[in-house]
């Protein structure tokens, strides 16, 4: 009984490391929908169950339960968005990590992109993940190592292409 009793007492280095600052959010936000726009026409949409942020020198937002990022043209139609079960923004240089279970889309071109990690460099506004990808366009499969793109998803760079599939639309058999 002595023993299960002081097994539960915490070392004060543990506590300390708890209650710091940094590791704890400053702001949780539940259910976001968050809209950027410019002169009344929308450019970014963003959409989170759960937004966390933390400060210090490395500040950060986290998206641990998930977003989409929908981004607009000029006159307010969708182009593409980036979604991802975890998601992770650093202060500094306003770039984001996306993970598991990663989707690009581009609605113009009707152009999917799927991985498990992906690099936003919201700056350049460019796109790249490091790990395999796959590409679904409307006629074809392609499979990479790795990708760099416009983050439209318009603009592409597929390394060590593994495979490109065509598909093509079967026609029903003629009934004679």
């Amino acid at each position: 009984m002595a023993g299960v009793i002081f097994s539960c007492e915490n070392s004060l280095e543990t506590i300390r490391v708890i209650t710091n600052e940094d590791t704890l959010a400053q702001v949780s936000a539940y259910n976001i929908n968050y809209t950027r726009s410019d002169s009344g026409n929308i450019q970014i949409q963003l959409i989170s169950p759960l937004m966390e942020k933390f400060g210090g020198n490395d500040g950060y937002t986290e998206f641990p339960e998930g977003f989409e990022v929908i981004f607009f043209d000029s006159i307010g139609q969708k182009t593409s968005f980036i979604k991802a079960n975890y998601g992770i923004t650093y202060e500094r240089t306003n770039n984001m990590r996306a993970r598991n279970d990663v989707v690009v889309k581009n609605f113009l071109t009707n152009e999917q992109l799927f991985t498990e990690n992906l690099y936003w460099d919201r700056k350049h506004k460019t796109i790249r993940s490091g790990t395999f990808v796959k590409i679904v366009t409307p006629d074809k499969i392609i499979y990479g190592d790795s990708m760099r793109a416009s983050e439209s998803f318009s603009n592409r760079e597929i390394f060590n292409i593994r495979g490109e599939m065509e598909i093509e639309d079967e026609e029903p058999p003629s009934q004679n």
